[in-house]
């Protein structure tokens, strides 16, 4: 494939069990829209062709919702890995002409899809095994990991899950400063909660 047509699919790890939270974080209400709608919607629009979003399992109000978005809902069979267990049942049903993935935790719902889409516009431009966004010299997400990394985020050994691969790839990554503060935005406390979306949070369990 042309490298310019490079195709990169989004990958949403949402098998935790919110227990900073207190709730389910991906069906917080984010300005009108779940977490995981705005996530979705992001990379959707960003340029990603598919998105995955991986659960402990494929029934229940957040797979529905997530398919009522247009993701692609994947079960996790391994949630106590934390989000490495998300990657690892993603990479497994991709494509094998998926080049790359744009991996990104639901609880980043403040990204824009320009970065997205500028993320994407890097990984296709370069050879970078990683393609990483900043802002303000602050790594961020998505991260974008290129398909010659997938057997090595497969490997058990893993002591600090994705983040070791990218560790280890620092020196090869492409660094993208982009003018988005959402990628360095993790909501995942009620404190953190409140600040970005001060109105009393709602809960989409049964639909909107």
């Amino acid at each position: 494939m042309n490298r310019s047509q490079a195709e990169v699919w989004g990958v949403i790890p949402c098998s935790g069990s919110s227990t900073r939270m207190g709730t389910p974080k991906s069906m917080l209400d984010a300005g009108g829209q779940t977490f995981i709608e705005r996530v979705i919607h992001a990379h959707r629009a960003g340029g990603c062709s598919r998105v995955l979003v991986a659960l402990p399992t494929l029934d229940g109000p957040v797979a529905a919702k997530a398919v009522e978005a247009g993701a692609q809902v994947v079960e996790n069979p391994s949630p106590e890995d934390g989000p490495i267990g998300s990657l690892r049942a993603s990479i497994r049903v991709l494509d094998d002409a998926i080049e790359g993935i744009s991996f990104c935790p639901v609880d980043h719902p403040l990204i824009h899809e320009d970065t997205v889409q500028k993320l994407i516009d890097v990984f296709r431009q370069t050879q970078a095994p990683l393609v990483v966004p900043t802002f303000n010299g602050k790594r961020g997400h998505p991260v974008l990991f290129r398909r010659m990394l997938f057997e090595e985020l497969l490997n058990d050994a893993l002591t600090e899950g994705a983040r070791t691969v990218v560790h280890r790839h620092l020196g090869d990554t492409a660094s993208v400063p982009v003018d988005d503060e959402g990628i360095v935005i993790d909501i995942d406390d009620m404190t953190t909660y409140r600040r970005h979306y001060p109105d009393p949070y709602r809960l989409y369990l049964q639909g909107r």
